[in-house]
């Protein structure tokens, strides 16, 4: 358990990641102005969120390249953002801009995060996706 604390506590300080809330996302997502916001939907003992916690540390740099506003909830904790969402399994990540949702990446899987990433660009731009 003290090593999932751990974790946690780690891939967010890495990431520069803000917690939210049922309260707070809207506000969160409208502070980020014209940046791409991604919200990381996890949950406490979730071995898939442990999992995508693990690789996001272990290959940092990619990640941050694609410079992202982060943003997390823990779902479990805050059961109204997954009725919201329409989550049925964590982890989820998705993304926003200017309020608007662009899309979304379910589970961690590195070519499949970094494809939903230029999607998203590619649907704030206004341009097809391919």
């Amino acid at each position: 358990m003290l090593r999932r604390a751990w974790i946690d506590r780690t891939v967010f300080a890495a990431f520069a990641v803000r917690e939210v809330d049922g309260q707070s996302i809207d506000d969160a997502i409208a502070d980020a102005d014209e940046k791409l916001v991604c919200v990381f939907f996890w949950g406490i003992d979730c071995f898939n969120c442990d999992m995508a916690k693990k690789a996001m540390l272990a290959r940092p740099d990619p990640i941050q390249a694609f410079d992202l506003v982060w943003l997390h909830a823990n779902v479990y904790a805050h059961p109204e953002l997954g009725q919201r969402f329409g989550l049925h399994g964590i982890p989820v990540f998705m993304f926003f801009q200017n309020g608007k949702k662009l899309g979304r990446a379910t589970g961690w899987h590195g070519p499949q995060f970094e494809a939903a990433v230029a999607n998203a660009r590619l649907k704030a731009a206004g341009k097809p996706i391919a």
